[in-house]
């Protein structure tokens, strides 16, 4: 079945309902680069390629760029992209799809009505002209299907296998969001992994950012913001409810602003600290010790 590994993560236990950035992930010439499988959630907006794994994208998403992917891909519905798409293995192209470029796929291709490809498509295996299923009605039909013959084990396993990529775990961003070398706005929490690169200020409901990341942009959310040790922020680490930890060496080149602001010893801010409420600074033992 050329689709389990496609649909990771639309259905599992965790719906797309927050920005996740896994280990790794760079921005790198106008391209989000993830060495994951990319989930994009319906209506949003990408201002950048995209390079992963196998590539999802919802109902009228849009990307300004080239897509590649190592695996599969599936565009659904009303999905414009200005760029390239290049696709290793299958590909699933919904009804009235616009890409601007050329579409190349090393494998099998589905693909709607309505569609255009401004400068034509090729495929090395078979080509079907149709209307694939939705990505998601696809999960839930397979997924009933293996539940109404007994096969309940099965049906755990492909939810735990299209949840997530191993320990990395998809890149996911949620429906309606917007991302560019400008922002990342998503109306959802946002979590960054470990040695991210990443440019753009990040704006979500909370943020938690992990360790050994290089972000040029500042941080701003509702509620809490953790900035992970050996983390360099270009920018303002900002809340508007929330309280702010900076951990370990991580450095902030601008200002810190929260209700309650925790900075480890080691933590550098190079602005100005501002709390509304309690402002604490030693290490993280010392806090402990109270």
């Amino acid at each position: 079945m050329p689709m389990r590994r496609l649909d990771c993560g639309v259905l599992g236990p965790t719906p797309i309902d927050q920005l996740h950035i896994p280990d790794g992930t760079t921005v790198k010439e106008h391209d989000v680069v993830a060495d994951s499988d990319v989930l994009i959630g319906a209506q949003s907006q990408l201002r950048l390629g995209v390079r992963g794994h196998n590539v999802v994208a919802g109902e009228r998403v849009s990307v300004d760029g080239d897509i590649e992917a190592a695996g599969d891909c599936r565009l659904d519905m009303w999905c414009e992209v200005t760029g390239n798409v290049l696709v290793e293995g299958d590909a699933y192209v919904g009804e009235r799809t616009h890409i601007t470029e050329r579409l190349v796929v090393g494998g099998d291709l589905d693909i709607g009505d309505d569609v255009d490809i401004e400068e034509g498509f090729e495929a090395s295996g078979w080509i079907v002209i149709r209307n694939p299923m939705p990505t998601l009605t696809f999960f839930v039909m397979y997924l009933t299907h293996l539940l109404r013959l007994g096969e309940a084990e099965d049906a755990q396993e492909l939810v735990e296998e299209l949840a997530a990529d191993g320990d990395r775990g998809p890149l996911t961003i949620p429906q309606s969001a917007s991302v560019s070398d400008d922002a990342w706005r998503v109306s959802t929490p946002a979590t960054i992994g470990d040695d991210c690169r990443l440019h753009g200020n990040i704006r979500a409901t909370e943020i938690d950012v992990g360790r050994g990341n290089n972000v040029f942009g500042s941080l701003r959310a509702q509620n809490d913001v953790t900035v992970g040790a050996g983390t360099k922020i270009h920018g303002d680490v900002t809340t508007r409810n929330g309280s702010v930890h900076v951990q370990g060496d991580a450095v902030v080149l601008g200002d810190v602003s929260g209700h309650d602001v925790t900075i480890d010893e080691a933590a550098d801010v190079d602005g100005v600290i501002r709390a509304r409420g309690e402002m604490r600074v030693g290490s993280a033992a010392d806090r402990d010790a109270e």
